[in-house]
C-alpha cells in the first residue's frame, strides 16, 4: 500500500482531529503517503483530495482542537452508484490504494458500498451520539458526556436558586446514552429516553411529587432529542399546572464542540492507528472500536446490523437511577 486517503463525514465529533492525526502519522512511519479529503464524501466526488505533503500542515496543532479541521458534510447523493463511480475514480488517479472513513452510520453505509466497488476501506466510529454498537465508546461521546455534564450542574445551581425545574434537552439521534449517563452524572430526577419514555402527564405528575412530598429546591428532567417536539412547551404545561417554577433548556450543538478529553484523544488515537495497520494487513470493509478496552474490527454490514442499545437493559437503568435520584432531599 502507497497511499492512503482519510475523510471525516457526517456530524463533527470531538476527537475526530485525533483520529485524523493518528492516521496520518502512523501511515508515514509506515511509508504510506496520507491524503486528506475534504467534507467527506462530497469532496470525495468533488476531488477535494489534498496529499498531506503539499498542504504543508502541522498535525499536533489539532491534537487538542474540537469538530474536525478537514470539515464534514452530509451528502446524501452519495447513494447513487454513479455517484459513488466518481469518488471512485478520483481516487483511482490519484493512485489511493485505501480510504479510511471517520464518522456514524450512514458514514459505514458509504464506507460498505466503496468496498463493495473494489475500494479498500475502514471505518472509525465518530458520533457523539454512541450508536455504534461494533464498538462500547465512539470518538466523540466521552467529550458530549462531559460537556453536557458541566452544563447541567451549572443548570442545577440556579434552579436551586429559584426552586425550580428545568427540562434538559440532549442529542442522541435515536440512542439513550447521551440523556442516561450525563442523568446520572448530574443526579437528575427524572430520566426520559427512546427506550424509557414517559407522557407529558407522567412527568408533570412526578414533577409535583418531587417537589411536594419529596421537598425537593430544584428537579431536572433530562430528555433525548426527538421524544417531544417542544420540550419549553412542556415546561410551561408544568408551570401552569402546579404553580411550580419551570424552564427547558435545549443544549443543541454546543454538545459538539470543545477540547477533546483525554480519554477521546487517546482512544481515537488508539483506533486511528489501529485502523491503518489493518489496511496496511489487506483488511477492507471492516469497522474498527474499542471493546472491553481492546482494538477490535468487526464487518461493517456486521456493524451495522447490531442493535445501537440494548433496550430492556438501558430501560431498567433508566427506572433505577431516576428512583435512586428522586430520594435525595436537597
Amino acid at each position: 500500500m502507497k497511499k492512503i486517503a482519510i475523510l471525516t463525514s457526517g456530524g463533527d465529533a470531538p476527537g475526530m482531529n485525533n483520529a485524523v492525526r493518528a492516521a496520518a502519522l502512523r501511515a508515514l512511519a509506515l511509508g504510506i503517503e496520507p491524503y486528506l479529503v475534504f467534507y467527506g464524501y462530497k469532496g470525495l466526488v468533488e476531488n477535494n483530495i489534498k496529499s498531506l505533503k503539499e498542504l504543508g500542515i502541522n498535525l499536533n496543532d489539532y491534537i487538542n482542537v474540537g469538530g474536525t479541521f478537514i470539515f464534514s458534510a452530509r451528502y446524501p447523493e452519495f447513494a447513487d452508484e454513479n455517484v459513488r463511480k466518481i469518488a471512485k475514480d478520483n481516487l483511482d488517479k490519484l493512485g489511493i490504494d485505501a480510504l479510511l472513513v471517520i464518522g456514524g452510520d450512514g458514514s459505514y453505509k458509504g464506507a460498505q458500498r466503496l468496498h463493495e466497488m473494489g475500494v479498500k476501506t475502514v471505518a472509525l466510529p465518530g458520533t457523539i451520539d454512541n450508536d455504534i454498537a461494533s464498538s462500547d465508546f465512539t470518538i466523540g461521546y466521552d467529550t458530549a458526556l462531559n460537556t453536557i455534564t458541566e452544563a447541567v450542574d451549572k443548570i442545577r445551581d440556579t434552579a436551586r436558586s429559584h426552586r425550580r425545574c428545568i427540562l434538559v434537552e440532549t442529542m442522541g439521534h435515536g440512542a439513550s446514552d447521551l440523556a442516561l449517563y450525563s442523568g446520572i452524572a448530574t443526579g437528575a430526577e427524572i430520566i426520559v429516553t427512546n427506550d424509557f419514555k414517559l407522557t407529558e402527564d407522567q412527568i408533570i405528575e412526578r414533577v409535583e411529587k418531587l417537589f411536594t412530598s419529596k421537598r425537593k429546591r430544584a428537579v431536572i428532567v433530562m430528555v433525548s432529542e426527538f421524544i417531544f417536539e417542544d420540550i419549553h412547551a412542556i415546561a410551561k404545561k408544568i408551570e401552569e399546572k402546579t404553580k411550580i417554577s419551570s424552564r427547558a433548556v435545549v443544549l443543541a450543538h454546543m454538545q459538539r464542540g470543545g477540547h477533546p478529553s483525554a480519554r477521546e484523544r487517546i482512544d481515537a488515537t488508539r483506533m486511528g492507528t489501529n485502523a491503518v495497520d489493518f489496511l496496511n494487513n489487506g483488511h477492507s470493509g471492516i469497522a474498527v472500536g474499542i471493546v472491553k478496552g481492546f482494538t477490535t474490527h468487526t464487518p461493517i454490514l456486521e456493524a451495522l446490523a447490531q442493535p445501537g442499545t440494548r433496550k430492556d437493559e438501558i430501560s431498567r437503568r433508566t427506572i433505577k437511577y431516576s428512583e435512586l435520584n428522586s430520594q435525595v432531599i436537597d
